[in-house]
């Protein structure tokens, strides 16, 4: 089965994939020591080395609109074993964002937990896991999503009702407003 239009190559994205994630992506000789190695190949519908192969192909349309970019798990398991020493979870991670800015999100729920998160870390300096789980709930309308775990967290202080002060709050701040006018790409 051909996953990719050799005709529909898109090298303006080719080159934006290696210039963000500073990897020489036409060194993959697609040995698949990524895909072996990935533990959610199973739940992907292009398999690691299929996502190296449609970047290097420039396929931007289907790695963008891939639900695998969305379940990488970044566990750097891909890049431990590939023997060009292509950092591919970063890869991912970029074709993710990439993905974000042009408005795909296959995954709904991993972007929403995402976004749920990074929002706390924005408002908080760090994960404020009882308002991270209440704005993942009514986004997702997962309401009773693990709800049973609750009583057990509260009775270990696991979530508090009010968000631990940290120092440093306002450079983690400052690292968000940087990144919202534009001053980085990551």
């Amino acid at each position: 089965m051909q996953i990719f239009d050799l005709a529909a190559a898109d090298h303006a994205f080719i080159a934006e994939v290696q210039a963000r994630s500073h990897q020489d992506i036409k060194t993959c000789y697609q040995c698949g020591n990524c895909t072996a190695g990935c533990p959610y190949t199973f739940a992907y519908d292009y398999s690691v080395s299929q996502i190296m192969r449609l970047i290097q192909t420039g396929q931007k349309d289907a790695v963008l609109k891939s639900r695998s970019i969305w379940l990488c798990g970044s566990c750097q398991s891909c890049t431990t074993r590939c023997p060009n020493n292509i950092d591919v979870a970063l890869i991912m991670d970029v074709c993710r964002h990439m993905a974000r800015e042009a408005g795909y999100a296959t995954e709904r729920a991993v972007k929403v937990f995402a976004d749920s998160f990074l929002n706390s870390v924005s408002r908080y300096g760090r994960a404020f896991e009882l308002g991270l789980m209440t704005e993942y709930m009514a986004r997702s309308g997962r309401i009773f999503t693990d709800v049973d775990l609750a009583p057990s967290a509260l009775m270990r202080n696991k979530l508090p009702f009010k968000p631990h002060r940290i120092q440093g709050r306002d450079q983690v701040a400052r690292i968000f407003e940087r990144f919202r006018k534009g001053g980085a790409h990551a």
